[in-house]
């Protein structure tokens, strides 16, 4: 039901909330402008959603050759919400502004954090709670990653969250609405959104989001998707372990539920993303409704057969850390007045920046973020100045191919891909990266593989191999894909 509206913000209160705000948006584009100078950054993500968020600037399709010649990223997954980034562009057009829009969308949910909270915890609890969030491990993640489309889905969940608490159903349809132009599953979170409608008694408008969730995934991945993916098909189908395609895991789920379960735990990375999941929050969220919202999105993470969605070190958790802290809050709000634990309004808040604080200083695989509080990644090695001389080797508008940690310093002034895969009659130009064991992408090719294959189209090596890093150029004319595709 919904809870009582507290007294109006204070200035004082809303400077204090401003500046943790603040201080986190600092912490986040400080390391990613860093990751990016030492060429931590990759083209997977962030050299893709460059090259689209760069075409839409310019008001043309997204194509991205990081996936391949002519790939419209829409046919890939269906976010066009990332059209929001052109304007940015216009500002400044860089990689690094997707850090800096990254870092306010993050930001910005702390304001529906802190609302929520403020009514049970008071504006001490309520602060402190919005700052553990800002520090939390599923945002330093997605951070780390630079940026990734479910960002934007970051504030409209904790919104909706809010909205639940405020008893404004209508704007928990119109936000879980947008939900649609975020990413094509968020159709089943949807879905999530209307049973805990049903925690509310709001039958019809239940009913409403079931056919709304369900029929906009179909829709978009039976019609949209297909219409711009270069196979025609929505092909990321990844649930192998539950059956060959929706309809067979569905009567697998169903005919199967023991196995099902046990699938959840079956490797020790899923066993890892339960426990610092649930267990830094006391297992408080199991206890709410609310954790229903990022159901969808924690288990098809888990039923996937790919190792790399297991691990709590990637950007899908990020939209999962206001559903478990607003969760537990809201479980621990019904315990403090059941058992009138006054003191546990300040104290558990305190608890959880505590435990982010300690983490991000000293376990930096989970908390990345401790990297640039304690200068790790501040002095640049020889390594990093050796990959600026290859990059300024690389004229402007040709088609390079780039080893992934390169292909983000070539976006804004070339056509580049990965090794491989945009094809063999395009690129005049290659960087090779001798340190790295894999060079990016969905077949990714290690270095010799790479120069046998440069060797065979005729590149021949423009300078002596230098820290590892070796530029090749062939002599061919500019293909007009390649001149062509940063012209307006």
């Amino acid at each position: 039901m919904p809870h009582n509206t507290p007294a109006t913000v204070s200035r004082t209160q809303k400077l204090q909330l401003g500046a943790a705000m603040v201080l986190a948006g600092v912490l986040y584009v400080a390391h990613s402008f860093l990751r990016f100078s030492n060429y931590e950054s990759r083209g997977y993500d962030l050299g893709i959603f460059d090259q689209a968020a760069r075409q839409y600037a310019m008001f043309k399709a997204p194509i991205v050759p990081i996936k391949g010649v002519d790939f419209n990223l829409l046919g890939d997954h269906f976010h066009p919400i990332l059209v929001l980034l052109a304007p940015f562009y216009w500002i400044w057009n860089d990689p690094r502004m997707l850090g800096i829009v990254l870092a306010l969308l993050l930001v910005s949910s702390a304001i529906p954090v802190y609302l929520f909270t403020r009514t049970r915890f008071g504006h001490l609890g309520a602060l402190l709670t919005a700052s553990a969030m800002l520090l939390w491990w599923p945002f330093q993640a997605i951070v780390n990653w630079e940026f990734h489309e479910v960002g934007f889905g970051v504030p409209i969940m904790a919104w909706i969250i809010w909205a639940f608490d405020r008893g404004r159903y209508w704007s928990v349809i119109g936000l879980s609405a947008s939900l649609l132009l975020i990413r094509e599953d968020m159709g089943i979170t949807i879905v999530a959104v209307g049973i805990v409608l049903l925690f509310h008694r709001q039958w019809l408008k239940a009913a409403l989001l079931f056919v709304l969730g369900l029929g906009g995934y179909v829709v978009v991945t039976s019609y949209l998707i297909p219409i711009f993916s270069p196979a025609g098909v929505f092909s990321y189908w990844q649930y192998t372990a539950l059956g060959a395609s929706a309809g067979a895991a569905i009567i697998f789920l169903i005919t199967h539920p023991f196995q099902s379960i046990a699938i959840l735990f079956d490797h020790q990375l899923k066993v890892a993303l339960w426990l610092l999941s649930f267990l830094p929050l006391a297992l408080l969220p199991l206890a709410s409704p609310y954790v229903i919202l990022g159901a969808p999105l924690l288990l098809s993470r888990l039923f996937n057969d790919r190792l790399n969605t297991w691990a709590p070190v990637y950007q899908y958790d990020a939209i999962m850390a206001p559903i478990l802290i607003l969760s537990a809050v809201h479980v621990l709000g019904k315990l403090m007045e059941r058992f009138g634990w006054r003191k546990i309004r300040v104290v558990g808040p305190a608890y959880l920046l505590a435990f982010a604080l300690i983490a991000t200083l000293f376990f930096h695989s989970v908390f990345p973020l401790g990297r640039t509080l304690t200068g790790a990644n501040w002095t640049p090695g020889p390594l990093v100045a050796a990959k600026n001389r290859a990059v300024a080797m690389i004229p402007d508008g040709v088609c390079v191919e780039a080893a992934d940690t390169l292909v983000p310093h070539l976006t804004t002034r070339t056509y580049v891909g990965l090794h491989g895969d945009i094809g063999t009659d395009l690129s005049s130009w290659m960087i090779i990266d001798f340190n790295e064991q894999e060079l990016g992408g969905w077949d990714p090719l290690n270095p010799p593989q790479a120069l046998d294959r440069a060797h065979a189209l005729g590149f021949t090596e423009v300078a002596p191999i230098d820290e590892g890093i070796l530029v090749l150029h062939r002599d061919i004319p500019t293909d007009p894909t390649c001149s062509n595709y940063l012209q307006r």
